[in-house]
This record gives structure tokens, sequence and C-alpha cells, in this order.
């Protein structure tokens, strides 16, 4: 099977939170956007953590649902990443060594540019999705 860039299979459409959003407004994002995770972001939209359904196990389990927690009180913040041109095989390489179901895509500077999740990688190789169309970086083609 031939190897592509991460770039081509990533979802580019990334829902976020910041760091003081509360973590039912988080887990509302997750449902309502039927996703299994949310970026955590600062102001400059450089990530800072990310929150998962999983972690959602453990908040349930540790307090009150209805509580008045943030979204930085939960997420990780020692984010395993992958970069828009790294190979579909470092993306699953990471995925398992680090047994984490979503990675955060990133540019040089950290500004999250799309998501790569275990579900993308298995649509790919299943063959049930086509990979997306080449991402290109704004940056590069001269718009901010």
């Amino acid at each position: 099977m031939e190897d592509i860039f991460v770039g081509r299979l990533m979802s580019s459409d990334v829902v976020t939170v910041t760091p003081g959003e509360s973590v039912e407004f988080a887990a509302e994002l997750l449902r309502d956007n039927n996703i299994g995770s949310v970026v955590v972001v600062d102001e400059n939209e450089k990530l800072r953590g990310i929150l998962t359904s999983t972690d959602f196990v453990h908040i349930v389990a540790e307090n009150d649902p209805k509580d008045e927690s943030s979204v930085m009180d939960y997420m990780t913040t020692d984010v395993v990443t992958i970069g828009v041109q790294d190979s579909v095989q470092e993306a699953a390489d990471r995925l398992i060594t680090y047994d984490v179901h979503h990675l955060p895509v990133v540019d040089d500077e950290e500004h999250v540019v799309g998501m790569l999740s275990t579900t993308d990688l298995a649509a790919y190789l299943s063959g049930v999705e086509d990979p997306t169309p080449t991402y290109s970086d704004p940056k590069q083609a001269g718009s901010s």
C-alpha cells in the first residue's frame, strides 16, 4: 500500500475550546458534533491540550457532571501531535506507541490545522473513504 501524508486524511474542521470553558460546554460540543475530542487552544489558536470522550468517563466518575469544572482541570497537556507532511505510517506508529485515538495535526508554530483519528485511519485503510484533497497551508499560499 502506498503511504500518503497525514494532510490527505485529516479532518480540517477541528472543534476547539479554550482552557477556561466549562467541561459541560465541551461535552455538548462532543455530543452535538458527534466527535470524540476537542482541542484546547489559547487566544492565539496555539495548542494547549486535548479533552477526549475518555476523559469524560473520569469526569463523571469523579464529580457531579454538572459541576463548574473547567476544561483546564481535565485536559491532557502533554499532547501527541503529528505534522501535515508526516506519513500515515508515522501517524499509525504514534497512535499505537502512545495509546491514543486522536492526533491533532499542527503546523510549525503549533497551530492546529487538523485532526487525525483512528477512525480516519481505519476508513482510509479499509477503502471506505478516499483521502481528502491535499492540504495547503494558507500561509504558504499568501493569505493569513
